[in-house]
């Protein structure tokens, strides 16, 4: 499938977080967006955009409170994980709906802009799925969820690999 077809197929994921879209547009408040690039066995990379402009959950808020106070620290929110599961994202999400395998992946961590903080980590896969939904935790194993996004299945095979940025905006007055 190419780029442009899979980012068509894509567009009802999209518009579910046309608020999230709204905001990022007008520059209000926290804005999370995953984006994804994917190569398959021998290829190059596929750049698909963003795949989702979603949730960032009620656990996740309350990590971030949380560092405020100095009880976790903020850059340990930095696991990438993804999965199979087509729920739709909610804030009460704790988890993927089903974690895909191999083992969260620890992401580079960077500033976008001086209002971003941005985690990049590629996933690589050995067997073959339809991929559709990504997870930024706070540890390699349970830990807070701080976003869930559900985006069109990219399907990989053994030897595929998924590179996912997650880029969180904290958008200044105007």
């Amino acid at each position: 499938m190419s780029a442009w077809t899979w980012k068509l197929k894509n567009l009802p994921h999209r518009l579910r977080g046309w608020r999230e879209e709204a905001k990022r547009l007008a520059k209000i408040g926290v804005n999370a967006e995953l984006s994804a690039r994917v190569r398959h066995p021998g290829g190059d990379w596929i750049d698909l955009g963003v795949a989702s402009r979603r949730v960032i959950t009620t656990v996740g808020a309350g990590f971030i409170v949380d560092a405020f106070q100095n009880l976790v620290e903020l850059e340990a929110m930095n696991y990438h994980d993804s999965g199979t599961g087509t729920n739709a994202e909610s804030a009460g999400d704790t988890g993927l709906q089903t974690p895909a395998g191999p083992s969260r992946v620890l992401g580079t961590q960077s500033e976008g802009t001086s209002v971003q903080y941005k985690t990049v980590a590629t996933i690589a896969y050995t067997t073959t799925q339809a991929i559709t939904e990504h997870g930024i935790f706070s540890a390699s194993t349970s830990g807070v969820l701080l976003d869930r996004s559900v985006f069109t299945a990219i399907n990989v095979v053994n030897g595929s690999q998924i590179e996912f940025t997650y880029t969180l905006t904290v958008s200044t007055g105007t």
